[in-house]
């Protein structure tokens, strides 16, 4: 099992996969739940802890193998995390991992594995001292990173930073058309699950741990989804009513969309760019038992899909660098880069100018990321606002989060939410 975590996690981290997709395609192999749990804690804490383990084999190692041998690099990575993350007994983690370059093929490597891990045993209170002096290590971020949340937010840059690499709970969205939350909660207390309402968000159920929602009571019968508090705001904020016309672009994997269609019973178009994440959308409507149109295309270019009359309401959940979402997505830390940002704020930009076009005299436009940056979040804004005589940004106060220059910013953390960032805007009437 190792091995195989070693070879997923070496493709996630130094070939650019993602973690979802890796995971997908490596836990099937494995028949025994046991050992599927610990290939999911290696690859999640693998990702998340990559920065600061990785920078420790270049004091542990004489020679860097990060290229010469990429899964070695990585199975002495997931070893790291075994002995310090998940704090297993050391000479069984130890033992398993040396026995896995074996398996891997690589025996003569076997003694190198268990020399670096035995390194790390004898010196690790130095070790993990030096790692800790930088914030970059110490949070287990990109330097780049870590300086651009210190630079837009330097009051709450240590806890954020903290807070990417918390275990968060599970959120359940209920769907109100086919349940109650009540009804819900007392089915999940009775299969043994530890449920609680939350505290604001009408249709949330929190449990404090991830499960396999798919073996819980109702999943199958759509009475809910999985879904963070943060992105079940959006459908508070946009206010939709019985018969409006509605946009989501950008709208997969389809949970923003559905959470509007539970609602109330609107005309709702989800439009998407990859045809594969479209099909998401459909699923997850189909399992809601839920109705909207869904339309492949570019929602910066709505000449291809627009009918031409306005909607009512219009929800962006705009392309962005998730660094709002890193706890749950810890893999965004080891393939978003800073050279990305300029092209996310001008594709940012470009979309709402184009949806805005297609938005009702009176209607409404909320603008959602899941970043933290504020050159994505208010900084696409404030310049789409700027010399407009049509648009107001319409005031949001949240029961957690913080006021931005326009809009609202909730940052990991903030009320156990993932980071994200809301602006509500309201087109001047005719």
């Amino acid at each position: 099992m190792r091995a195989l975590a070693a070879e997923a996690l070496a493709s996630i981290a130094l070939s650019g996969h993602s973690l979802r997709e890796v995971a997908d395609r490596a836990l099937p192999r494995l028949p025994d739940s046991r050992d599927r749990a610990l290939l999911t804690a290696l690859l999640n804490d693998g990702a998340r802890w990559w920065p600061r383990f990785d920078a420790a084999l270049d004091r542990l190692l004489d020679k860097p193998i990060r290229r010469s041998e990429p899964v070695i690099h990585a199975l002495l990575v997931t070893g790291l995390v075994q002995l310090e993350t998940l704090e297993l007994p050391g000479y069984a983690a130890v033992a398993a991992t040396v026995e896995a370059a074996r398996e891997l093929r690589r025996p003569r490597l076997a003694g190198l594995v268990n020399a670096v891990l035995r390194r790390w045993q004898r010196e690790r209170e130095a070790l993990n001292a030096a790692l800790d002096a930088l914030p970059a290590t110490r949070h287990a971020h990109p330097a780049w990173l870590a300086d651009a949340i210190a630079h837009d937010w330097p009051a709450q840059a240590d806890a954020v930073l903290a807070a990417a690499n918390q275990e968060p709970p599970l959120m359940l969205r209920v769907n109100r058309r086919r349940a109650t939350r009540d009804a819900v909660a007392a089915a999940l207390t009775v299969a043994g699950q530890d449920v609680a309402p939350h505290a604001w968000l009408e249709d949330a159920l929190v449990l404090p741990h991830s499960t396999d929602v798919t073996r819980l009571p109702g999943f199958t019968e759509g009475h809910f989804a999985v879904q963070d508090g943060a992105a079940q705001v959006p459908a508070d904020l946009l206010g939709v009513a019985r018969g409006q016309r509605v946009l989501d672009a950008c709208a997969a994997p389809g949970g923003k969309a559905c959470h509007v269609a539970e609602r109330a019973d609107v005309a709702l178009l989800a439009v998407e760019y990859e045809a594969h994440r479209a099909s998401r959308i459909r699923q997850n409507l189909e399992r809601l038992g839920l109705q909207a149109e869904v339309v492949v295309g570019d929602a910066g270019a709505p000449a291809a899909w627009w009918d031409g009359t306005p909607f009512d309401r219009i929800m962006i959940d705009a392309p962005c660098s998730a660094t709002g979402v890193i706890r749950r997505r810890p893999d965004v830390r080891l393939h978003r880069r800073a050279t990305d940002i300029d092209a996310l704020v001008a594709q940012q930009a470009r979309i709402l100018a184009a949806c805005w076009a297609t938005l009702a005299p009176g209607g409404r436009l909320l603008y959602v990321t899941c970043s933290l940056l504020r050159r994505e979040n208010e900084g696409v804004v404030a310049a789409f606002l700027e010399g407009r005589d049509d648009a107001v940004a319409v005031p949001i106060t949240l029961p957690v989060g913080q006021p931005a220059q326009v809009g609202w910013q909730v940052l990991p953390g903030d009320g156990d939410l993932d980071g994200m960032y809301y602006a509500l805007l309201e087109r001047s009437p005719a």
